[in-house]
C-alpha cells in the first residue's frame, strides 16, 4: 500500500476515533512532529465537514419534497386533514 494511502487511513481512523489507544498516541506524536501531517488532518476535517453539510442539505430537500407531496396532492388529502387536525385549537 502506498504511504499516502496509509497516512490517509490513519488520519481517517484518528478523526473517526477508530484507532486503538496506543495507535492514537503514536498518531498524536506524529502530528506534533510533522506540520505537513497536521495540515493534511485539517484538510480532511474540512472535507468531512463539507460532505456532512452537503448531505444535510440534500436530506432537507428530500424531506421538503415529501412534505409538499403529502400536503398538496389530492391523493393524500385525508392524511393532510388528519395531521392538520392535531394542530387546530379546540
Amino acid at each position: 500500500m502506498r504511504t499516502s494511502l496509509i497516512e490517509t487511513e490513519q488520519i481517517e481512523a484518528h478523526l473517526l476515533q477508530l484507532s486503538a489507544p496506543g495507535d492514537m498516541l503514536v498518531f498524536e506524536a506524529k502530528l506534533l512532529l510533522d506540520a505537513g501531517l497536521h495540515e493534511k488532518l485539517q484538510w480532511q476535517k474540512e472535507t468531512y465537514s463539507l460532505v456532512q453539510t452537503y448531505g444535510r442539505s440534500q436530506l432537507k430537500k428530500e424531506i421538503e419534497a415529501v412534505h409538499q407531496k403529502l400536503f398538496s396532492a389530492d391523493e393524500y388529502k385525508s392524511f393532510s386533514q388528519k395531521i392538520r387536525s392535531f394542530f387546530i385549537k379546540r
